[in-house]
């Protein structure tokens, strides 16, 4: 079976969280999805040393994550209710474009159109 892939713009990084003794981290990415008359988020997590590759990432890329659905059922007592949760683990990810909030300054678009021939006299 393929991995699946989810496109989106970041909406938000959070910091890595550790848990547990033995160290395991975690990082959630956010993605945001225009859907017409609605906005869609999709909270994608990143585990283990895939939490570091995530520095490279800014709000407002755009990006392609290749993800695994994970799920696990959790019970607090035999008397308690069972309860299912679901998470899109980060398998892989490519920034496809950069959405609206893409850094930049003036100065850097102006260098850009100027190119390295000009005849500015300044």
């Amino acid at each position: 079976m393929s991995d699946a892939k989810v496109r989106g713009v970041v909406h938000m990084i959070e910091e890595t969280k550790t848990y547990g003794q033995k160290g395991f981290r975690k990082r959630m990415v956010v993605l945001e999805q225009d859907k017409g008359s609605f906005t869609n988020y999709v909270p994608v997590e990143f585990t283990r040393d895939a939490c570091d590759t995530v520095d490279g990432l800014k709000k407002g890329d755009e990006v392609e994550i290749t993800y695994r659905l994970n799920g696990r059922r959790w019970q607090k007592d035999a008397d308690s209710e069972v309860k299912f949760f679901v998470n899109l683990e980060a398998l892989t990810y490519q920034v496809v474009g950069d959405g609206p909030t893409s850094s930049g300054s003036a100065n850097d678009a102006f260098a850009e159109a100027g190119g390295e021939d000009d005849d500015a006299p300044f």
